[in-house]
């Protein structure tokens, strides 16, 4: 079975970081070098279908914590705190509760246990129009999503994935036929019953609506440790949006005795 792909930054204690859906692991760039500077080895993890990991045509959350554990036996990490965003967070959670000597604490970002809908319906449609024989510049891709999706940063960070397969052919690194068929998926909620002892922090964006007041007594029932921490102007991209806020919060976590 093929390993997933990582960006590894620094020298010292594991920490390992996985992003959302249709992101990768450059999204985290930044981040992971303040870890590094603070003394962690940072495992930033490109998800299966994502990034620069391999394609598959099965994706679910189950396969996708085995991935994240024969990446940790590969890499000898026998425990380590996790930090995972949306997707990330998700699959963040199914590890600590399956898998609990694996996960030191974890950090969930703006994502709770439950049932989501699916919701990505249009971004899909649109990247799905990127017509790779015709759009030639990543300017071009950007007027054809401009189409569908009014919000410049989701553009741009959608057009992170578009990258150059040979010098005059452009390619997108998601595997975006599974995707579009498996995005059910997503919205899976944490199997009932399952229960996670360890340290838990959720940082939910004040603007976002992935994580309601409603939500927290099912994050009290997965996670009896865990405690939340809102950050107010920040939608569902928390780290981007507020990141030094984002950082000390987090920071303070993986410190906490």
């Amino acid at each position: 079975m093929e390993l997933i792909n990582s960006q590894i930054v620094g020298e010292g204690k594991p920490l390992i970081i996985l992003h959302g859906f249709l992101g990768m692991a450059d999204n985290w760039r930044t981040h992971s070098l303040h870890f590094a500077q603070e003394g962690y080895q940072v495992h930033v993890i490109d998800a299966r279908n994502h990034g620069h990991s391999f394609h598959s045509p099965e994706f679910s959350y189950a396969l996708m914590v085995e991935d994240l554990i024969r990446y940790m036996d590969y890499h000898q990490i026998a425990s380590a705190p996790l930090i995972g965003h949306s997707m990330g967070g998700k699959t963040t959670m199914l590890l600590a509760v399956t898998h609990p000597e694996r996960a030191e604490r974890i950090l969930v970002v703006d994502m709770a246990p439950k049932y989501y809908p699916v919701h990505h319906k249009v971004i899909l449609d649109a990247l799905s129009t990127l017509d790779f024989t015709q759009i030639k510049t990543r300017e071009q891709a950007d007027h054809q999503l401009g189409k569908f999706i009014i919000e410049p940063s989701i553009r741009q960070f959608l057009l992170k994935n578009v990258y150059r397969k040979t010098s005059d052919e452009l390619g997108l690194r998601i595997n975006l036929p599974v995707l579009k068929d498996r995005v059910a998926e997503i919205g899976t909620a944490l199997p009932t019953g399952t229960i996670y002892e360890g340290e838990a922090l959720f940082v939910i964006g004040g603007k976002s609506n992935y994580v309601l007041p409603e939500d927290i007594p099912l994050i009290k029932q997965h996670f009896p440790k865990a405690s939340e921490v809102i950050i107010a102007d920040a939608g569902h991209w928390v780290q981007v949006e507020k990141p030094k806020e984002f950082f000390e919060i987090t920071y303070q976590f993986l410190q906490k005795r």
